[in-house]
């Protein structure tokens, strides 16, 4: 037998080998990170699925556990996801568009694009140091729902932007030209075609990003939202609490009862987002069939 035909043989031998292990590598993460969630969940629910009950949902926080609820939290962090997509995912659409098909390329587009991807990875509480100097003090808006909002839009903000610029690279040009050769203008172009091709895309990143936004606690911690409300917002100047603040706030006290009632508002939280991701997916699916 030919030695280089060994030698090749041998080394597709090795890299077959390698390509298993790598493989069964692969499997074994995935599935020990799936195993520890569902044992988290579990947890959690166990815990706390005995406070699972109207009076949980409509009563408002207590000293007392059994009199304890989560109405304020929950109907403070339904404005706040409200308000922070009203601000941010119009903001971040249209900053994508500006940057893919408007700005000229060049070493400012690039620092533009650059520090909009630094700004995706940096720490939470600095948004919130920033939220409380900019729309807390220098605005004078407070500890309200508005200021909370903003702090948030500017968390999430880099995420839309980067997922929406992503999404509108991928529409094939071949589509902008023919909309050019008809006549159609830029903004024709980009409103009729390459802005619905890319509505999925921009859907997955805003999804991801009010995902994100629904959990964090620490720029709200920094903001001032209160521990104990003991009203609904009614309009977007009000103080509020949101189920972050509220959950960190009894899993922080020392009776194991608030604890439970820690672990029922977990539960809460991600039930308001699972129901938020699923309108969101069911609004992309809806894009994605109007889009073929």
């Amino acid at each position: 037998m030919n030695p280089f035909d060994e030698t090749a043989t041998a080394s597709l031998a090795r890299r077959r080998r390698a390509a298993i292990l790598f493989r069964g590598l692969c499997a074994a993460m995935t599935w020990a990170a799936v195993v520890l969630l569902a044992l988290l969940l579990f947890h959690v629910t166990r815990q706390g699925i005995a406070h699972l009950d109207m009076q949980f949902l409509t009563s408002f926080p207590s000293r007392f556990p059994e009199k304890a609820g989560i109405k304020s939290a929950l109907w403070g962090t339904i404005w706040l996801l409200a308000m922070t997509a009203l601000i941010s995912i119009p903001a971040g659409i249209s900053a994508a568009l500006y940057l893919e098909e408007y700005a000229r390329r060049g070493r400012l587009s690039s620092f533009i694009a650059i520090n909009i991807a630094n700004l995706a990875g940096v720490p939470s509480i600095v948004y919130g140091m920033l939220g409380l100097a900019i729309f807390v003090r220098f605005f004078a808006l407070g500890r309200s729902v508005i200021a909370g909002a903003l702090t948030m839009s500017l968390l999430i903000l880099p995420v839309i932007i980067i997922a929406s610029r992503e999404a509108i690279r991928a529409v094939p040009d071949s589509i902008r030209q023919a909309a050019f050769a008809i006549g159609a203008t830029r903004w024709q172009t980009v409103r009729h075609h390459v802005l619905p091709s890319a509505m999925p895309g921009i859907l997955t990143g805003v999804i991801l990003a009010l995902s994100r936004a629904i959990g964090e606690t620490a720029p709200l911690v920094m903001i001032g939202a209160l521990t104990y409300v003991a009203f609904v917002p009614e309009s977007p100047l009000d103080p509020f609490t949101a189920l972050p603040i509220q959950i960190f706030n009894w899993a922080s006290r020392p009776r194991a009862e608030f604890h439970a009632l820690a672990a029922a508002g977990i539960v809460v939280l991600l039930a308001v987002l699972l129901l938020m991701n699923t309108a969101a997916i069911r609004l992309r699916h809806r894009a994605e069939r109007r889009g073929l």
